[in-house]
Parts: structure tokens; C-alpha cells; sequence
């Protein structure tokens, strides 16, 4: 059964409108809307508005909707890993590793939160650790640029200079531009002066250089790693407006 079918089954279901609002568009504000309207009190009405301030960055509100969601739904696919997220976004990595954790727990296959705890784990110096997790995501959802770098730095504080060198080859071969391609030259050449060798590890350095110029002249929006969860910006400001809060 397809969402607008189940929707005309079931049409004030907030599971449903949630979904619905994702959807984008002037479609997303009225059921959105409607969700905040009907619904104040669910936990989807709360991860409405903690996407909304995260959106905003406004990150200790985001925090607190996501907890309220997430006591009213603690088995809530998601909850837990934009939860962390708000965590990994004021850089409160032990906080963010414990959410993604329990995402993992939740789904076992998603990429996302094994990637996600991966980086969590890496950015507290966890470099075995992280790595179990990051070459599980890309186990899961292969090939993907921002896992194969983070498996390279993990391998490279692992002192597993063989593997890291591996993960940035694979990297440069899907993106041989932008931040990640950059950051993977520099990487590069910091293994190859621990090894002494100083001409490549200066070619690499040129490789960086040529490609922070051309970042700097030119800067394309951004986009995370995985995006479904934060690529819709949710149009219903005046009804956030009228419902700030889900819960007293």
C-alpha cells in the first residue's frame, strides 16, 4: 500500500502525516500543519519541531524535543541517531556515541548509524574501534566517499598505513575534487613523510593545495553524507510559531 492510499485510510494517522510532510514542498507545510494541529503531544510532532531547530541550529531546543520524542517513542526508527547528531554537532562525542549506539541497536543495517558511530568513536581517539564500525557501513552502503576517508584516518592512527592508503585510492576514484578529496591528499601526504618518502609526500601536498585553490574560488553547496533525514528545510514557520513546544 502506497502513503497517499494509506493516508485516505487513515488520514489524521501522525505516523502518516510525518511522512507525508517529508515529502517537501507546500504539500510538507500542510501536513506538517496538520500534525502540529491535531497532534501536539506526539512524538512526531516532537521530531517535527526538533528537525525545525536543527534546521536553525538551535541546538539545546533541538535536544530537548528529540528527548521528549524519544520518551514517548524509545523504539522510534531515527530518534536516536538525530539525537546524536545534535551531539556530534556541538562536538559532545562520548553523548553522541551512546545515541548512535542505540540506533545501531534499533537497526543493525543501517549504514548511516554505523557510519555515524564510527565517527563518533574516531573523533575520541577509539581508532580500532571505529574502525569495526566504519568498514561495517561500508559493508552496508559501499563506496561512499565520507566512510572511506574516515576508514582512512581511523587506519592511519590504527598505524595501518597499507589499509588507509587503500580507502583514500578507493575515495579519489569516485571523487577527485572537493573538501574530502582535499583532506585525503593531505592525509596521504602525512604517511608518506612518516615513511621518509618526501617526494611523494610533497606531491600530495601540491595535489591539497591545488584543490583548497580551487575550493576557495569556488564553494557548491554541501550536502551530508547521508541525507534523507536533514535534506527537506520543513516550510511551516508561522504553525512552529503557534506550537513551540509538544509538551509542557
Amino acid at each position: 500500500m502506497n502513503l497517499q492510499a494509506a493516508l485516505e485510510k487513515r488520514p489524521n494517522d501522525p505516523d502518516l502525516l510525518y511522512y507525508q510532510g517529508r515529502a517537501g514542498g507546500l504539500l510538507s507545510k500542510q501536513s506538517i500543519d496538520t500534525l502540529l494541529a491535531a497532534y501536539p503531544r506526539s512524538a512526531r510532532a516532537c521530531q517535527a519541531l526538533a528537525e525545525n531547530y536543527f534546521v536553525l541550529r538551535q541546538m539545546p531546543d533541538a535536544e530537548k524535543q528529540y528527548q521528549q520524542a524519544l520518551q514517548l517513542r524509545p523504539d522510534m526508527p531515527n530518534l536516536h541517531l538525530e539525537l546524536g547528531q545534535v551531539y556530534a554537532m556541538t562536538s559532545r562525542w562520548p553523548q553522541a556515541e551512546q545515541q548512535f549506539r542505540a540506533e545501531v541497536k534499533l537497526q543493525p543495517g543501517n549504514a548511516e548509524a554505523e557510519y555515524r558511530l564510527g565517527e563518533a568513536l574516531l573523533q575520541q581517539g577509539k581508532s580500532r574501534e571505529s574502525r569495526t564500525e566504519l568498514e561495517r557501513a561500508d559493508r552496508l552502503q559501499p563506496q561512499m566517499p565520507e566512510t572511506l576517508y574516515a576508514i582512512g584516518k581511523a587506519a592511519a592512527l590504527d598505524g595501518d598505513a597499507a589499509a588507509s592508503e587503500k580507502a583514500w585510492i578507493s575515495l579519489l576514484s569516485i571523487e577527485k575534487e572537493g573538501s574530502l578529496a582535499a583532506q585525503a591528499h593531505f592525509g596521504w601526504a602525512g604517511l608518506y613523510r612518516k615513511q621518509g618518502k618526501t617526494a611523494e609526500a610533497e606531491q600530495q601536498m601540491r595535489e591539497f593545495q591545488k584543490l583548497q585553490a580551487a575550493s576557495a574560488q569556488h564553494r557548491p553547496m554541501s550536502y551530508q553524507l547521508y541525507p534523507q533525514h536533514y535534506a527537506e528545510y520543513f516550510m511551516f514557520k508561522s504553525t512552529f510559531n503557534m506550537y513551540w513546544t509538544c509538551i509542557p
